[in-house]
């Protein structure tokens, strides 16, 4: 038996497609957008692409609109189920589910996987948003509404648009880029009050030394930045320091409508 027919065949989501084996092309769809090489593209493809990508916002749009609060949940693909990163995510999937939260995802495996897992298994709304890739492909078992996304701009839409906050696990580079941008999101005041976690403190406690004594030392952020990250490793604190805010959001909210109803 070859390599492409076995049990567990090679698969690739482009969209609303499934590609396996022999019809998987050799790059992705965020590949040949960004890729210089293939400038000369934009002059034959790209004006259809336009079109692509507009539709993954519609679909995006169409499909969450009517989530309930939601909080996302980020870390490595590659943990692996013995790990205690993934039963930290399985713990604070079932947490937020049983505070009434739908929990989203990269949709994949690893700490993905155990945060849908655990909402699922505590009764909870279970999102999984799905990226092209060369590798680590497909939603795991646990997503009970998934979609695939082409490009990975449109997914972090999403992931924002549709969440009351992050929850950060261990993780590598992408789990860094969700990270950031939503710190920067919240720092430029993009988004309002929008709580970032940051959860394992042996794993991330080096990173908040290094924007503390570099970053912010030499000025280039300040302490009110840097108190934008909340760093735990309970579960029950990070549930609560989410709700907290969501309170605080609301308050915030109904203060400026009674406000705008008093100037009249």
């Amino acid at each position: 038996m070859t390599e492409g027919r076995t049990s567990q065949p090679r698969e690739r989501h482009r969209g609303p497609v499934t590609l396996r084996r022999d019809s998987i092309p050799p790059s992705t769809a965020d590949q040949r957008l960004l890729d210089s090489h293939l400038r000369a593209e934009w002059k034959t493809k790209d004006a259809w692409r336009a079109l692509r990508i507009l539709s993954e916002f519609v679909e995006g749009f169409d499909t969450l609109a009517d989530l309930p609060p939601s909080v996302s949940v980020f870390g490595s693909a590659r943990s692996k189920p013995d790990s205690p990163e993934y039963r930290l995510g399985e713990e604070l999937g079932a947490a937020l589910a049983r505070a009434n939260y739908a929990v989203i995802t990269g949709g994949g495996p690893g700490v993905m996987e155990a945060a849908n897992k655990g909402a699922a298994d505590a009764g909870g709304l279970s999102v999984g948003l799905g990226i092209e890739l060369p590798f680590e492909q497909g939603l795991n078992e646990w997503v009970d509404l998934g979609i695939d996304f082409r490009y990975f701009f449109a997914r972090k839409t999403m992931f924002v648009k549709y969440a009351q906050a992050f929850v950060v696990l261990p993780g590598g580079f992408g789990t860094l880029d969700e990270l950031f941008e939503a710190v920067t999101l919240v720092q430029t005041k993009k988004v309002t009050r929008f709580p970032v976690v940051l959860m394992g403190t042996s794993y991330w406690q080096g990173l908040v030394d290094w924007l503390r004594d570099t970053m912010q030392a030499d000025g280039k952020i300040g302490p009110e930045d840097l108190g934008l990250l909340y760093l735990t490793d309970d579960v029950d604190k990070a549930v609560q320091y989410i709700m907290d805010a969501g309170s605080e959001e609301i308050e915030a909210a109904s203060a400026r409508w009674t406000a705008r109803e008093a100037s009249g």
